[in-house]
């Protein structure tokens, strides 16, 4: 394999995670708790940092500001093992943020602020890094407004062109899909996609489809080479030229579930670069993406690849 394996391009973030709590605090009252935790996240840091865990070379590409929270996000992610040097800084705006709170038995919430993230361009993401690569992974597509779709079609295509396969990730707002405007966003993009890689919510807002199945023809119809529906604890439909088959999943006591999509995308290319078949693959995408529900943060809980053989092997 290349010097690095994987250029993880897209959204990087300050990450603050508030230990889960038995309820949200009244107005005015000030509520204690274990220590927070803060770490680099956004979707091309999980997956980067999640990748070096399984022993891949992995390099990020994204825009954080000129500010201590930049310094924070790119001095992590080196002490991780992960290239920095396609990460560029701006003065446009701060590096973007979030507070993580979770609260048991319910659905965690998100105070985010976007930040530089907003003047991140394809341009940003240097070819000559990812002609040398074995796959690129864009991650947070349809949130990063300065991203062109015909620009990131051509990125995908020179990709391709290279042998590097392409792998696209998105983050899907309530109500984004509005009048199609992100069904227009894919639709140069997704046939230069080898793996397309949805959850189910973010499948049928792009799709208007309620039934995973139909939601992964409806995006191998568009394009891509394969559709990988994500589906949780409950696993998988995968998509491509010869079937649409369900994979299960792995149901683990969940602490945070911050960054699971991230690290299934993570596992998915490792299985890649490692040539498992697609069943292969895709049980361990589902196993790293499980690993990361069971500890506080998005990448605390990322199994090596040593631990997900023992957890594959054991279930």
């Amino acid at each position: 394999m290349a010097a690095i394996d994987v250029v993880c391009a897209g959204v990087l973030v300050a990450d603050v995670f508030v230990p889960p709590l038995e309820r949200l605090p009244h107005a005015g009252e000030l509520l204690a708790t274990d220590d927070f935790w803060i770490d680099s996240g956004g979707c091309a840091a999980n997956t980067a940092t999640s990748l070096v865990k399984l022993g891949v070379a992995a390099a990020v590409a994204g825009v954080v500001g000129t500010d201590i929270y930049g310094d924070f996000v790119e001095g992590d992610l080196g002490t991780k093992g992960v290239d920095t040097a396609a990460l560029r800084r701006t003065d446009v705006a701060g590096t973007s943020k979030t507070v993580i709170l979770p609260v048991r038995g319910e659905d965690r919430r998100y105070i985010h602020t976007f930040g530089a993230n907003a003047d991140f361009r394809v341009a940003d993401i240097p070819r000559d890094l990812v002609a040398h690569a074995g796959v690129l992974c864009v991650g947070g597509y349809l949130i990063l407004p300065a991203f062109d779709p015909v620009e990131l079609a051509a990125l995908f295509a020179f990709a391709r062109q290279q042998g590097v396969r392409t792998i696209l990730d998105v983050v899907v707002t309530e109500g984004g899909n509005e009048g199609g405007r992100h069904w227009a966003a894919l639709t140069p993009v997704l046939p230069q996609v080898d793996f397309f890689l949805p959850n189910n919510d973010e499948a049928q807002q792009l799709t208007g489809e309620t039934d995973p199945l139909r939601q992964a023809q409806r995006l191998r119809q568009a394009g891509c080479g394969t559709a990988i529906v994500t589906l949780g604890d409950r696993g998988a439909v995968v998509a491509d030229e010869r079937d649409v088959v369900c994979i299960d999943g792995y149901a683990v006591e969940v602490v945070d579930g911050s960054g699971a999509g991230d690290a299934f995308a993570a596992g998915l290319v490792a299985g890649l670069l490692e040539g498992l078949d697609t069943q292969a693959r895709v049980r361990l995408a589902s196993a790293i993406g499980a690993s990361a529900c069971s500890k506080l943060g998005c990448t605390t809980g990322v199994f090596s690849r040593a631990e997900a053989n023992a957890f594959l092997e054991a279930v």
